[in-house]
Order: structure tokens, then sequence, then C-alpha cells
């Protein structure tokens, strides 16, 4: 008989300073004893890019097919429009990536209010802003090809 599997908890926050400027994401996934962090920058994006692919890059650290997976995230963006059906205007690459990675998970997303003392939420929130203050970060290509047609 295999033994159940435990739930899932995964932590997500991204930042950005100027929206759009440099930007950070970050993750924490928790299973029973294990964590992990994870974080990553770019010198050029948006904020709901960064709460998005924090929830991108955490699911795509997670190696069980069909695990049970509590996603935590302070972002309205995210959350609503997983589970309200918002409109998807903007980030449809990320979008695309999200939806390939999600069909491997059963998900229940859930909102936390930011920058309210929640220790994951917080550790996240530290992790997106000091991933975007590295030097040397990257381009965030999905941004940059989504703007540069138009004329700011």
């Amino acid at each position: 008989m295999m033994a159940e599997r435990k739930v899932i908890e995964l932590y997500t926050d991204g930042a950005a300073s100027g929206n759009p400027g440099p930007g950070g994401w970050a993750a924490v996934l928790r299973c029973g004893a294990l964590r992990k962090e994870m974080s990553g920058g770019f010198c050029h994006t948006t904020n709901n890019r960064m709460e998005l692919l924090a929830v991108i890059k955490g699911l795509e650290a997670i190696l069980w097919q069909d695990a049970e997976v509590e996603v935590w995230s302070d972002s309205q963006y995210v959350v609503n429009t997983v589970t309200q059906g918002w409109k998807r205007k903007k980030n449809g690459d990320l979008w695309e990536r999200y939806d390939a990675v999600a069909r491997n998970f059963r998900l229940r997303f859930h909102w936390i209010k930011g920058h309210a003392g929640h220790p994951e939420n917080e550790r996240c929130d530290r992790l997106a802003v000091a991933a975007y203050s590295v030097p040397g970060l990257p381009p965030d290509l999905g941004y940059e090809e989504s703007t540069e047609n138009k004329l700011l």
C-alpha cells in the first residue's frame, strides 16, 4: 500500500522597483519537515510578472506529479485570475507557461495579505527584493517583447 502524500505548501511573492524596473520573484516550498527557497530577478520587468513567475517557478520545482499544492500569494492579480477567471490581458507568455505546469497538480490558491507579518510571505518578500538588487541581472525577454512595438 502506498503511503499518502503530504500536501505541499507554496508561498510566493514578486516585487519590482519602479514598476517597471528591476524585479524579483521568490518562492518557498514546504512539505512536512522539508523546505526549499528559491528566487531570481530581472533588470527590467513588472511586479505582476514577478508575482506570476514566482508561482510558476515554485510549481516547476515540484517533482511529484498530481501533487496536492496549496498556493499562498499576496497578489490579487494572480489569485483572482486563477480562481475567478479574470481575463488574461497581459503576460500571455507567462500564463501559457503557468497553464503547462499547473495541469500537473491539484492546486488550491489562497490570497494572503502582504506585509502583515506572515513569516513565509515576509521571507518571500525579502528574497524577491534581494533578487532584484543583484548587479548584472538579465532582461525579462517576455516583458521586453511585449513592449518593444509600443510607443512609450
